[in-house]
């Protein structure tokens, strides 16, 4: 049940123009400081969750390893995605919320 508020709410930002995914477009959300929240799928690499670790940590962007790769990108109307950021306030944070209870 979180699961699919969680990624309802992916989807929702999406649809409204308020998340972006991929590596490089959540990398540079983050760096230019409109990223509110990243997930990144359970299943990425190591390279990849230490660099976005770093990366948010650096920015004070909250992160969170969620969900399959499989999940994230059907969330966000795409085939595979191991990342995505939320960059509207109110959606991040209803997500931050549900993340918090699963």
């Amino acid at each position: 049940m979180q699961k699919d508020k969680i990624l309802g709410y992916l989807g929702l930002a999406t649809r409204a123009g308020r998340a972006v995914s991929g590596e490089f477009s959540v990398e540079k959300s983050v760096r230019q400081n409109r990223a509110k929240l990243v997930i990144v799928s359970e299943e990425a690499s190591e390279n990849s969750r230490k660099n976005f670790h770093n990366l948010c940590t650096y920015y004070k962007i909250p992160l969170y390893f969620f969900g399959s790769k499989e999940e994230l990108g059907a969330a966000c109307g795409k085939e595979l995605r191991v990342s995505v950021a939320v960059e509207d306030e109110g959606l991040a944070r209803a997500a931050i919320r549900q993340l918090e209870q699963n």
